[in-house]
């Protein structure tokens, strides 16, 4: 019999989840995707910018207006800022704490001080936190100005765009954070098809190619933009 004061009672099935290694990897894996699937749009939606300003600004501008006469100014684009936010933070604290728990589990004694981790590991570790550091900083940077190097103009993102771009710094932060990307996504695509059960012996070649493609094509496509400010192409 249950007890008068409720300290029986079962855990939820969303804090089951939660608390499992099996759910803070399917947790890891939806909210991967969620943002993959953010960065080809945004992708697509940057190189815009080829086709002048006139089409970048419009474009830009539409992202505010979206959902309209339905939604208000700027509503849909705060739901998808709101969507991406729980994503980031779900996949950055399943991340570390599915860390922690690899750390607590292993054997006290090794052969090795300080074992090495796999290739793969290091390569997502150190690919989250580049890419953490740099959202904040491209938020600071075009979203917001307040770190922007050439008087930022609210209304006006491509010539902000060219501004950033313009100055060495701006070009070596993106490019470092779009190769960690671009790594990231080639194990972490994977990675995910795995814990959902989309992988098997038969798909894991297909699986590994699409992982490469789209690791290539968001490289590219993102790497473009600053390329194209530094030669001229884009001024």
């Amino acid at each position: 019999m249950a007890s008068a004061t409720g300290t029986d009672r079962r855990p939820s099935m969303t804090r089951t989840l939660w608390d499992s290694s099996v759910g803070k990897k399917t947790i890891m894996a939806v909210s991967g995707l969620i943002m993959l699937l953010y960065l080809v749009a945004h992708m697509v939606g940057n190189l815009k910018i080829f086709f002048g300003s006139g089409e970048f600004n419009r474009y830009a501008h539409w992202l505010r207006t979206m959902g309209e006469p339905v939604l208000h100014y700027e509503w849909a684009l705060w739901l998808l800022r709101l969507v991406l936010v729980a994503a980031v933070v779900l996949h950055a604290v399943s991340a570390y704490q599915l860390s922690r728990r690899d750390i607590r589990a292993r054997p006290v004694a090794y052969v090795h001080k300080r074992p090495r981790a796999s290739y793969a590991t290091r390569t997502m570790r150190w690919g989250g936190i580049i890419l953490g550091l740099f959202i904040v900083w491209h938020i600071l940077d075009l979203t917001t100005g307040t770190v922007h190097s050439g008087g930022f103009q609210p209304g006006h993102p491509y010539q902000n765009v060219v501004d950033t771009f313009s100055t060495w710094y701006g070009n070596v932060i993106y490019i470092v954070a779009v190769v960690a990307l671009g790594f990231h996504v080639r194990h972490g695509f994977w990675s995910a098809a795995q814990t959902l059960g989309a992988g098997n012996a038969a798909r894991d070649r297909l699986l590994r190619t699409l992982a490469d493609i789209l690791a290539l094509a968001l490289t590219v496509g993102f790497v473009s933009v600053p390329v194209a400010v530094m030669t001229g192409a884009v001024s």
